[in-house]
């Protein structure tokens, strides 16, 4: 009965590892721009969830990290005048769970997409209310809630891979986002 018990046991794994091992097949490859996200006020998920620390969340940005890999950015891969997805892959998503003005404008809570037209000395940010889209191929100009201008702030080393962070300031914080040797950062008031 032993010698049952075990054969069955090892049927089972044998099973179990040969299932595995097929679904491993099926899985797609690792992005090459991965996605990543970033918080206001920073580090809000561990320090309310973890730490226990008191908190509001107002904003969280979700987009994909390309990388410089020796390729010309802005005015190469990224064209001037042009929209561009604020990142790789989908375009940049902000979730924003209390009211913030961007703009002039004030975004209730909701999610929406953003986008950037860059310029060699301004980028201009725009929000857009229709979300989940890939790139900017889906971009309507007409579902713009709010278009912005920033000013580029050069860089003498350049950052490889796209970033997206906020940052405390006196209105609120800043989006900031830095690519290759251009950085901008958008204010957001509350």
């Amino acid at each position: 009965m032993k010698k049952y018990i075990a054969a069955a046991f090892l049927l089972s794994a044998l099973v179990l590892t040969g299932s595995s091992v097929f679904a491993q097949e099926k899985l797609p490859p690792l992005a090459l721009s991965p996605m990543d996200m970033a918080y206001y006020p920073p580090n809000y998920s561990y320090n309310v969830n973890v730490k226990g620390e008191p908190g509001k969340l107002i904003a969280r940005i979700i987009y994909c990290r390309p990388q410089i890999k020796g390729r010309v950015i802005f005015g190469g891969l990224v064209p001037y005048g042009k929209v561009w997805r604020l990142g790789a892959n989908q375009a940049t998503e902000l979730d924003v769970f209390s009211p913030v003005t961007i703009g002039g404008h004030t975004f209730e809570p909701g999610r929406y997409t953003m986008y950037a037209i860059p310029e060699k000395d301004k980028w201009t940010i725009i929000v857009n209310s229709q979300t989940d889209t890939w790139g900017a191929f889906g971009y309507h100009q007409d579902k713009d809630i709010v278009r912005t201008d920033v000013p580029v702030i050069a860089l003498a080393k350049p950052v490889e891979a796209f970033t997206m962070i906020f940052e405390k300031a006196p209105q609120g914080c800043n989006l900031v986002m830095a690519w290759d040797k251009a950085e901008v950062k958008l204010p957001l008031s509350f």
